[in-house]
């Protein structure tokens, strides 16, 4: 990204992973959605998100308030970072800082898991708890497609 200054000085500014990731969703939600399968579990104030994502299947995730574990537990992925998109085979373990906001392409299939400290008892409170509310987010609490008359994808 350029940004021109006064009497055309311009500097040049990198974009943020953030906003790269951003951009991709607005691309992505004009297409079909898949739905990841998804298993919730909570246990001693903890919470963990089991999620399935078949080959070729790309998940734009939520922007999270708080630090947490991100675990390839099986696969190869393609996922963003601070430092790039990276092509990663499970077992693999990231550690995610507050406002961090995934792209993850499945490049077969793969099973990824979440580990978040948590006070909520639901997947709705976790929600609410744990990320942040965007207007154009695709997925509602649970990993459900949030725009149901889109078609959705096995």
């Amino acid at each position: 990204m350029r940004i021109t200054y006064g009497k055309g000085f311009q500097i040049e500014q990198p974009i943020s992973m953030l906003d790269r990731v951003k951009s991709l969703q607005a691309e992505v939600s004009k297409l079909p959605q898949y739905e990841p399968e998804t298993k919730h579990y909570f246990h001693g104030g903890m919470y963990c998100r089991e999620v399935f994502r078949h080959a070729n299947v790309l998940v734009v995730g939520a922007v999270h308030k708080k630090e947490h574990f991100y675990l390839i537990v099986s696969g190869t992925v393609a996922i963003t970072t601070d430092d790039g998109v990276q092509e990663v085979t499970g077992p693999h373990l990231f550690l995610s800082k507050p406002g961090t906001k995934r792209a993850v392409y499945a490049v077969t299939d793969a099973l990824c898991m979440t580990f978040h400290a948590i006070e909520a008892k639901s997947v709705e409170e976790a929600e609410v708890e744990l990320v942040e509310a965007e207007l154009d987010n695709m997925y509602s609490p649970g990993n459900l497609v949030k725009n149901q008359t889109q078609e959705v994808l096995p």
